[in-house]
């Protein structure tokens, strides 16, 4: 009698030039420490969103997809459902496939609040979010879920939002976190940080990095020279990638 050939569960990232991709390295050696040799990751990388629909259509056997940099909230209007925490926050970056259909969550917030939290102290009271995508999104919502109290940074500030040319010693000493969401400084452009007057960084500031490619931003650098404590997004990304595989699972 013939084997029966085991189901193959496929998972994988959605977004754009993204053969860095963290996720797809993190969950092959996921599924191998765990013996899943039916369990396969790949890159879904998509020049438009649009191209989602074609994923669906030819793939039955997904179980759940990431999403990543620029799709976490377009992606949103071709799911079934979305959960409400997604909902509130206003972007996914986890996707469930069921029988009924799809379903968005968020884990950002997640791996962001589990990895920002043993860096807090009490005078952390007001944070600067430099970015305004859907990671930032998730930022803010754990940021004000926290009591702390912030505020976007764009190039093209819209109503209570405040640009760069803005920021001051004033503005810098009052914030004393600072979160970049911003791809700047990403693996190869590495030299590259957000434009903010760092001079005004102190030992009481937290800046907080999303990247995790270099391991310390220039940004980060930036602003260890002026004595704040700092972190980048490794431990960010692997708690929302944990996140990840709890929803895939439950």
């Amino acid at each position: 009698m013939e084997k029966t050939e085991k189901l193959q569960h496929r998972f994988g990232l959605i977004g754009k030039n993204i053969s860095y991709s963290f996720s797809k390295r993190y969950f092959i050696q996921k599924f191998k420490e765990l013996g899943l040799d039916n369990y396969s990751y790949e890159n879904y990388d998509f020049q438009n969103i649009e191209e989602f629909k074609s994923l669906i259509s030819s793939n039955s056997n997904i179980k759940g997809c990431n999403v990543t940099i620029p799709y976490k909230e377009s992606i949103i209007q071709f799911l079934n459902e979305i959960d409400s925490k997604a909902e509130k926050i206003g972007a996914v970056n986890t996707i469930k496939f069921t029988n009924k259909g799809t379903i968005g969550y968020n884990t950002d917030a997640y791996g962001f609040q589990k990895s920002i939290e043993p860096h807090l102290k009490k005078h952390h009271t007001n944070a600067l979010i430099l970015g305004t995508g859907g990671a930032s999104k998730a930022v803010k919502y754990v940021l004000e879920e926290m009591g702390i109290i912030c505020v976007y940074v764009s190039r093209k500030p819209l109503k209570n939002q405040i640009g760069y040319t803005d920021l001051d010693e004033k503005i810098i000493k009052k914030h004393t976190v600072i979160i970049n969401c911003t791809p700047l400084g990403t693996y190869p452009n590495v030299n590259l940080k957000p434009d903010i007057p760092y001079l005004y960084i102190t030992k009481s500031h937290l800046l907080f990095d999303l990247i995790y490619n270099p391991n310390k931003t220039a940004f980060l650098s930036a602003g260890e020279e002026y004595g704040a404590c700092i972190c980048n997004g490794q431990d960010m990304l692997e708690n929302q990638a944990e996140e990840a595989w709890r929803i895939w699972n439950s």
